[in-house]
């Protein structure tokens, strides 16, 4: 099997999930598919544009122990040590994972997202609506 070939099934309920959860940074809750000006203003304060919530937790969307997704969390961090970057979450009813809001262009998140086998992220552009962005290799085609 390729390596990118895991992503080529997304199941329909996932991406359900990811599109439902609440995306939260510097106290600012956001939902995908909506603008929100308080995302603008923390966008602002970051010095940013556009920036993108990206995490190492729980790749493939399959559940790992919190001390590894700590781990590989800090992993993303390093990488992601030269740009502005905000303490995040995702969460949807119990279930929950560690982010960063980090203000960087969406293309290099992707990369980091098939680095830490995420399936995408989400982007945040000042006064435009939340999307979730899914990398090239992770959508059927």
């Amino acid at each position: 099997m390729r390596d990118d070939a895991w992503a080529e099934m997304i199941p329909p309920r996932l991406l359900r999930a990811y599109r439902a959860t609440r995306y939260e940074a510097a106290g600012v809750a956001v939902r995908i598919g909506r603008r929100s000006a308080a995302m603008d203003a923390v966008l602002d304060r970051m010095g940013a544009r556009v920036a993108g919530f990206i995490t190492a937790w729980n790749p493939r969307s399959r559940r790992m122990p919190d001390g590894w997704n700590r781990r590989m969390q800090g992993r993303l961090a390093e990488r992601l040590r030269r740009h502005a970057c905000v303490p995040a979450r995702g969460s949807l009813r119990r279930w929950h994972e560690d982010h960063l809001l980090a203000a960087a262009d969406p293309g290099q998140l992707l990369r980091l997202a098939r680095v830490f086998r995420q399936y995408g992220i989400v982007v945040v552009v000042r006064g435009r609506p939340a999307r979730l962005v899914l990398r090239a290799d992770a959508i059927a085609g």
